[in-house]
């Protein structure tokens, strides 16, 4: 059974304020762990629709901006780093840092560098987490762009930060053409991220 796409809750939270970074090392193989607000968090490896969409974004993006081939380069995007923001560690399915913030990767397990942009694929066991807990996060630590990609509705929704709230910069589904910011220099279908 494919966790993230069999409509079941699979996460698993401990009570509040007693997770640690070992409890995160200990989480068997076969599950993310992150810690918010405290709780370790724990859901399956993703399913085939979640894995495909952020496979395929990831795949676009990074030949565009990352390797400069077919745009302009500058970022480094990365699928499932691992990101110590302050208590919570977090591991977002895509994020993406401009060159110039991190001219140099660093050799590490973790980032606590906060990333440019990042993206949550949606699934139902990841859903709230990625709404309810994550999201806030991301905007406390200042991050200006997140993108929410739902491979079941097939829709990606782009916000912006603005004075600590996130603003609606945009939406598209289907197949319709992606050309938004960070990433507006290239267009590419949406489409793609659901074959």
């Amino acid at each position: 059974m494919e966790g993230t796409d069999s409509g079941v809750e699979n996460h698993v939270a401990t009570p509040a304020a007693c997770a640690t970074y070992q409890d995160m090392l200990d989480a068997p193989e076969h599950m993310v762990a992150e810690i918010i607000g405290g709780r370790l968090y724990m859901h399956p490896r993703p399913g085939a629709r979640h894995a495909t969409a952020s496979s395929v974004l990831g795949a676009r993006l990074g030949m565009a901006f990352h390797s400069g081939d077919g745009g302009p380069g500058g970022w480094r995007i990365l699928d499932e780093p691992e990101l110590h923001l302050g208590e919570e560690i977090l591991v977002p399915d895509l994020a993406g840092w401009r060159r110039e913030r991190m001219p140099e990767l660093l050799d590490t397990a973790y980032f606590t560098l906060a990333p440019d942009w990042v993206c949550e694929v949606l699934s139902p066991s990841t859903r709230k987490i990625d709404l309810m807990r994550k999201r806030p996060v991301y905007a406390r630590e200042g991050i200006p762009h997140l993108w929410l990609v739902d491979p079941v509705e097939r829709i990606l929704e782009a916000f912006e930060l603005h004075e600590g709230r996130w603003v609606l910069i945009a939406s598209v589904e289907d197949d319709e053409p992606v050309s938004i910011a960070p990433f507006e220099a290239i267009t590419f279908g949406l489409g793609a991220l659901w074959d």
